[in-house]
């Protein structure tokens, strides 16, 4: 397989993530959000006091905390310069992160999309990768609670999501399905919002 090919799948997407995007939307309840179940409502972990993030801070230009998802890993992996393009910005995850990058790694190496070589780089990538996990206490009631409140199924984004509420920063994510589902909290992006 060619590396233009290779590219195209980084921005296209993986498969298992679209996938998983599909299911989480037919599993959505209808409806929104109740005023005082809304994420604005309170923090994810019951400080009302807290915000999202709103940016960068003011004064001079420094680096952000910024929490990303295994859709922007798997493009970044694939990508000559991984993680470069984040410059000196502060990458957290939730633990799980790495399985389900790795997994989405290793599925497109199994079904061909990405070359053998490709698939042990990324991984190799994925472990050397500036991201520092983070498990807050109460991270997964917290998931639980958001995906309550989203109408999701399954916490898997949930836990970026309430991560990024925790830590009082953005999600960067390359799942559409994610961003449409959040834009209502001003706090989930895309990897060219930053």
């Amino acid at each position: 397989m060619d590396s233009g090919r290779q590219a195209a799948l980084a921005e296209d997407r993986h498969a298992a993530l679209r996938e998983r995007a599909r299911c989480r939307r037919g599993a959505r309840r209808t409806g929104g959000l109740a005023p005082a179940q809304g994420l604005a409502a309170a923090h994810a972990d019951g400080r009302a006091d807290a915000k999202p993030c709103s940016g960068r801070p003011s004064g001079a230009r420094g680096s952000l905390t910024l929490v990303i998802d295994a859709s922007v890993a798997f493009a970044e992996c694939l990508a000559d310069g991984g993680f470069t393009a984040f410059g000196r910005e502060e990458l957290i995850a939730p633990p799980l992160f790495w399985a389900e990058t790795r997994s989405a790694l290793h599925e497109a190496t199994w079904r061909g999309e990405i070359s053998r070589e490709l698939g042990n780089l990324s991984v190799v990538r994925l472990d050397a990768a500036p991201v520092a996990m983070r498990a807050p206490r109460g991270l997964g009631l917290a998931a639980w609670r958001i995906a309550d409140e989203l109408g999701w199924a399954k916490t898997y984004d949930a836990e970026y999501v309430a991560l990024a509420r925790v830590a009082g920063c953005r999600l960067v994510t390359r799942d559409a399905a994610l961003r449409r589902a959040t834009e209502r909290l001003g706090f989930v992006i895309g990897p060219t919002e930053i």
